[in-house]
């Protein structure tokens, strides 16, 4: 188990996936390391169902920190092709959080579920002595629909095409520059640019919109492990083999120079915003024309094949031991 960050799939074999309490018929999808979401069928519509942490920066400002925590938390279930509908919510907040606060972030955590017509059903709210910024909770995610209409993370096949939207690490350059980046030895302009990346961590809609236009097979949203981690979980469920050509990956301002003074690999740096998609070849303009005129950078990076693995230029790809990211993080707190 890493010193940070999420588990790997042996700790997940080892010590999760062989206890998991009962087994139900209706469970289609369970918990599998690198796998989004869960499903939940019942007769012809399912449940699709998924469960990550809530953080909150306040460095963000307390708006935007609701903003981007609706996104994180919504696009486990947004792969599917499902919009989102349920959310039941967990705040554990830090005694120093005041009521305006939290008042700021939940108006703008409010209007973004509006907007995307998702309603939040349960949840629990108190401050605690012992929490602190930025993990003050967890969010569970719903979204029910045909089961035809989902797309499965394990339903890529030989001959579908690559695609990949936004680009490595925009997450973590985001972040990191946000947070610290007055503390970096960098032009203040490759430091405003890279801040502006996280505005590019936002793949709810991206991904709604690419299962709506084209016959997509598969999607991943591309988080912690970057997409190293990514190629590598998506073919491990799958079962067929990709193969990407680094120079059709598409990378966004302020993002290499940032990784490099960083001394990170940004294709292992998380990535929420950006999401790896298989699709269909009868597809692939439908979709890329979607996410285009959403203003979302997009390209065909590669191709799936029989086989397995994920493959760069013909080299086989490994997924990081952890990512990078975290460590930085550390360094600087």
């Amino acid at each position: 188990m890493p010193a940070y960050g999420k588990v790997d799939s042996a700790f997940f074999d080892e010590h999760i996936y062989p206890h998991l309490g009962a087994e139900r018929e209706e469970v289609a999808v369970g918990p599998q390391h690198g796998v989004d979401f869960g499903v939940i069928d019942f007769d012809d519509r399912s449940l699709v169902v998924a469960t990550d942490p809530i953080s909150v920066l306040p460095e963000l400002g307390f708006e935007r920190a609701g903003r981007f925590a609706f996104e994180v938390v919504c696009a486990d279930v947004a792969v599917s092709g499902l919009p989102p509908a349920y959310l039941s919510l967990d705040f554990t907040l830090p005694p120093s959080m005041t009521d305006a606060e939290f008042a700021t972030f939940w108006q703008a955590f409010d209007r973004e579920a509006s907007d995307l017509g998702a309603s939040v059903v349960a949840g629990h709210t108190a401050r605690y002595e012992g929490c602190s910024f930025p993990w003050v909770g967890g969010a569970t995610v719903m979204g029910v629909g045909d089961r035809a209409e989902i797309v499965r993370p394990d339903g890529a096949r030989p001959g579908d095409t690559l695609l990949l939207t936004t680009g490595p690490a925009v997450e973590a350059v985001g972040l990191l520059t946000t947070l610290f980046g007055d503390e970096m030895e960098l032009l203040e302009s490759t430091i405003d640019t890279a801040r502006e990346r996280l505005d590019d961590a936002r793949a709810v809609r991206d991904a709604l919109a690419a299962a709506a236009a084209g016959p997509v097979t598969a999607m991943h949203d591309v988080t912690e492990g970057g997409l190293r981690g990514a190629l590598c979980e998506m073919t491990a469920s799958t079962g067929v083999r990709f193969d990407v050509d680094r120079e059709r990956v598409p990378m966004r301002p302020g993002v290499e120079p940032v990784c490099e003074y960083l001394d990170i690999d940004p294709w292992a740096a998380t990535s929420a915003g950006s999401l790896l998609i298989a699709v269909d070849s009868s597809g692939v303009d439908p979709v890329l024309d979607a996410l285009e005129s959403r203003g979302t950078t997009a390209a065909v990076v590669g191709e799936v094949s029989a086989g397995s693995g994920a493959y760069a230029d013909g080299e086989r790809i490994e997924p990081p031991a952890a990512d990078p990211s975290w460590d930085v993080y550390a360094d600087y707190v």
